[in-house]
């Protein structure tokens, strides 16, 4: 069988690419080129998705290796053989640019991998590209920084947002730039981009994924985690990165909870006799949007039918007390500036001297001002407060769903639908990520269908510390008996 110099890869599985790689159908160099033909076709030019912030110059000859490897060997080098990965610019990859999507780090070309990077690579993953990112993480509901001169754009629908602030690996995902892609999650930010893009995405339980290597934001909430177009590529990846880090110490709390494989969660019959809870307190009828409260509807009506055990509503009696509460400022400027002295000579050490630079969006300004005066996090009465809260919180859900007979609880991860781009102040996102971040528990994200113009929306399903197995195997079940997720018709 001859070689496709140009196979088709768009919405293709890591198991379809390895199948034609054992067949000879095409090879990675094939696939990668493919994928970097899409990029230039799509990114800068026709619908200007502005995802990608830099291409990997080596990517090709990775490919050939890898290439070289499998005709020698017959075997794949890893997992992940081949398959072209998006890397969030937060994350550093050796000899590639890291900003943190700030223009004071361009140029900025860490020596080193962080830890989930050097582990995609000894999984045989090809580092294909990283993608753009709101600035130091901020914005939250669409992606804009300092670094591209505009905003990242929704492959379903360009007017309208990926979500922040791993936006960037969200559209260049939907837009079949890459197979697989790496985020991270402090607010929502995988699952927002997840949502918006109509994608697989987990925010993990806290520390299960290494942030080593990686420009956090408030550290008691950071996860690195993995986003996919389904269930089963984003097992394959979470098999892939998490695990236990001596440079990230807080990793030591998932030693002993992690299953040899997350394979296990692949069970079309995932959802029969699970207990699920239905928050509706977070997204109250008279505050959000009725066509997406009536896809979260048959979302539930779809779990019942699938053997779920569905608790409608299930109520937190302390609902209220339990408001969304933004990271503190000195968290922030502490966990930035941790990674800042990572850099080289020339870039900046401080947030000080970032805003002393003038290199920063002017959306960001107030906020990046406020965060570089912040006290050190110890002498931040916000901090403690904040840390008993959220212990509170956890407490009280816990209890609650004890009291329920949940092992989880779903609701969707908006109420509203996308936002249109540069629209802060006007439409209410109604985002519910809040809760697992406060939580500090585990939360997948499935498709469940669009309003509007082609715009997407998810469900989100929350479980307790180390659940993932769980969660995913409902997420899974629900996926393939609903298949809500199509291709978005901006990058055909």
């Amino acid at each position: 069988m001859a070689i496709q110099s140009k196979p088709d890869v768009v919405e293709k599985t890591i198991a379809q690419l390895h199948q034609a790689y054992r067949s000879g159908a095409t090879n990675a160099r094939g696939v990668t080129q493919a994928f970097l033909d899409r990029i230039e076709a799509y990114d800068r030019r026709g619908p200007a998705l502005w995802a990608i912030v830099v291409t990997n110059p080596a990517a090709l000859a990775d490919a050939d290796e890898l290439d070289r490897s499998l005709a020698q060997t017959g075997e794949f080098k890893g997992p992940l053989h081949g398959i072209p990965v998006l890397v969030k610019d937060n994350y550093d990859v050796a000899g590639l640019q890291t900003t943190g999507g700030s223009a004071t780090l361009v140029g900025w070309k860490p020596g080193k991998d962080a830890t989930v990077v050097a582990k995609l690579r000894e999984a045989g993953a090809i580092i294909l590209a990283k993608t753009t990112m709101s600035e130091w993480a901020r914005g939250g509901f669409d992606n804009i920084n300092s670094v591209l001169p505009s905003f990242a754009r929704n492959p379903y629908n360009t007017a309208h947002a990926t979500g922040g602030s791993s936006g960037g690996t969200g559209s260049g995902l939907a837009a079949s730039f890459g197979v697989v892609g790496l985020g991270s999650d402090t607010f929502g930010s995988i699952r927002n981009p997840s949502s918006n893009n109509a994608l697989v995405g987990l925010r993990p339980s806290w520390a299960l994924v290494s942030r080593a290597g990686m420009v956090g934001l408030y550290d008691a909430r950071d996860t690195a985690g993995p986003m996919a177009r389904t269930v089963e590529d984003l097992v394959v990846l979470l098999d892939v990165i998490a695990g236990v880090d001596p440079a990230d110490e807080a990793t030591a709390g998932a030693e002993g909870k992690i299953p040899q494989s997350y394979k296990l969660a692949l069970d079309r019959d995932g959802l029969h006799g699970k207990r699920i809870g239905v928050l509706r307190q977070a997204f109250a009828k008279d505050a959000s949007d009725e066509f997406v409260t009536a896809l979260l509807d048959r979302a539930v009506a779809d779990m019942r039918r699938l053997g779920a055990e569905i608790v409608d509503p299930f109520e937190l009696p302390e609902f209220s007390m339990f408001p969304p509460q933004l990271h503190p400022l000195s968290e922030v400027r502490a966990a930035i500036e941790r990674y800042l002295a990572t850099t080289g000579a020339g870039f900046p050490k401080s947030l000080s001297e970032v805003v002393a630079s003038g290199k920063f969006h002017p959306l960001h300004e107030v906020s990046l001002r406020a965060t570089a005066v912040a006290p050190p996090p110890r002498e931040d009465p916000i901090v403690l407060a904040l840390e008993k809260s959220e212990a509170e919180m956890r407490i009280a859900y816990e209890r609650a769903m004890k009291a329920a007979g949940v092992e989880a609880f779903m609701l969707p991860v908006a109420s509203h639908p996308p936002r249109l781009n540069g629209d802060r102040n006007v439409t209410s996102p109604g985002a519910t990520t809040w809760i697992a971040s406060g939580l500090h528990w585990p939360a997948v994200v499935v498709p469940m269908g669009y309003t509007y113009e082609d715009l997407p929306s998810a469900v989100q399903i929350v479980g307790l510390p180390w659940s993932e197995t769980s969660l995913l195997a409902m997420a899974y079940a629900y996926e393939q008996a609903t298949h809500h997720r199509h291709r978005p018709s901006t990058t055909p």
